[in-house]
């Protein structure tokens, strides 16, 4: 066997590996069938922190306050941080909600949380983090504290699609399930952790403390580095499947090359961390941060779907029986792909999106070509529809 054929195995194995990851974390699941302690009617009530995060946009902020006021939870207090932005505009009567605007321009999701943070008018337990074009499902924090109350100090909710008024919005919202269903519900199922989303998760406010207040973070991708170090505690994230806020989805070609550049650009520059994970994971025997250094070494989705089906035409020639075993993980992916949109009751509009994925993938090829310069494009996804939370049901 010559060395360059020994090469181009050992590359598709690493990508077969992620292939058929999602399909492991079924039968693990299936296997283990982790379940939640039923606890309704028997938890006090956290004091949670409910941060908003706004850049330079504000005009969705009277809907996303509007929701958090509509919770059916009486211990909390909003701090909506305008970064950049004009809040001549903005009037909040309710004193539960706290406006601030920074005196500098911060460009930062942690240093907005910090500043929150620092202008706490009591010390909350618990802190939850929303971004301004979200609305929060009114059982959202009683949803948490279910959590909470398992012992966990972590917990990520479900965003789920606030629109899904066009093609490129319902395809977001696919993929946004499938990730859904396999990073988080069928990830921490598997007796590992639920990946952090950046928004809609909540966490015990000294933990997010201890973690990230002193770390010196820029761009996208503080939800990688603080999900790391609570993993690095040995400490597991929790999936609240039941926790819901409402995020808003990209609705045009433009937005979505300008996401994913970021998102790309973020897994480039946190690969190191799963690596670095993994490696830990195998000399100390740890089985949480094993599972979840896997999903942090998965290249993006549309990747993989490039890779293996190269890899499946190439094979047909070359190694004629691999093709079959390509085939065949490419049968488990679309199975786990069909589960979680079922699972997740995915929307008809969602679904008859799906054969325009073709164009979904080759705009997040433009994306990749563009994500080494991502956080010069734009800081945050800027969205031009609002809705409020009784529209969306």
């Amino acid at each position: 066997m010559s060395v360059l054929l020994i090469i181009l195995l050992v590359f598709e194995a690493l990508v077969f590996v992620h292939l058929i990851f999602p399909f492991t974390l079924y039968l693990l699941n299936s296997i283990l069938r982790k379940k939640l302690k039923d606890l309704d009617g028997t938890i006090p009530e956290s004091d949670f922190a409910v941060i908003v995060t706004a850049y330079e946009q504000t005009s969705m902020l009277p809907s996303v306050v509007n929701s958090i006021l509509g919770l059916n939870y009486s211990n909390y207090l909003v701090y909506i941080v305008a970064d950049n932005c004009d809040i001549s505009n903005l009037k909040f009567d309710d004193p539960r909600v706290n406006l601030l605007r920074p005196d500098t321009v911060l460009a930062s999701n942690t240093a907005s949380h910090f500043y929150a943070i620092h202008h706490f008018k009591r010390p909350h337990d618990k802190l939850t983090i929303i971004d301004s074009d979200n609305l929060v499902a009114p059982d959202f924090l009683t949803e948490l504290d279910k959590v909470f109350a398992e012992g966990y100090r972590a917990v990520q909710g479900v965003r789920a699609a606030k629109n899904l008024n066009t093609n490129y919005a319902c395809l977001d919202e696919a993929g946004d399930i499938y990730y859904r269903y396999v990073d988080r519900k069928l990830l921490f199922g598997a007796g590992s952790s639920a990946s952090l989303a950046g928004s809609g998760m909540a966490f015990e406010t000294q933990l997010y403390r201890d973690c990230l207040e002193q770390q010196d973070i820029t761009g996208a991708g503080f939800d990688k580095i603080l999900q790391y170090e609570i993993l690095n505690r040995k400490l597991k994230i929790s999936f609240a499947d039941r926790a819901i806020v409402y995020d808003e989805k990209t609705s045009k070609s433009d937005q979505l090359v300008k996401q994913r550049a970021r998102w790309i650009n973020t897994w480039f520059k946190f690969f190191k961390l799963g690596l670095k994970m993994f490696v830990k994971s195998i000399f100390t025997f740890n089985w949480n941060q094993f599972l979840f250094s896997i999903m942090l070494l998965r290249p993006p989705l549309f990747i993989v779907i490039i890779l293996s089906s190269l890899f499946f035409a190439a094979d047909i020639f070359i190694m004629p029986w691999l093709s079959l075993v390509w085939l065949v993980g490419g049968l488990t992916f679309l199975f786990v792909f069909s589960r979680a949109l079922n699972y997740f009751k995915a929307d008809e509009r969602i679904r008859q999106s799906l054969k325009s994925i073709p164009k979904f993938i080759f705009f997040q090829v433009l994306a990749l070509v563009k994500a080494n310069k991502a956080n010069k494009l734009s800081v945050a996804t800027k969205h031009d529809q609002d809705l409020t939370i009784d529209e969306i049901k």
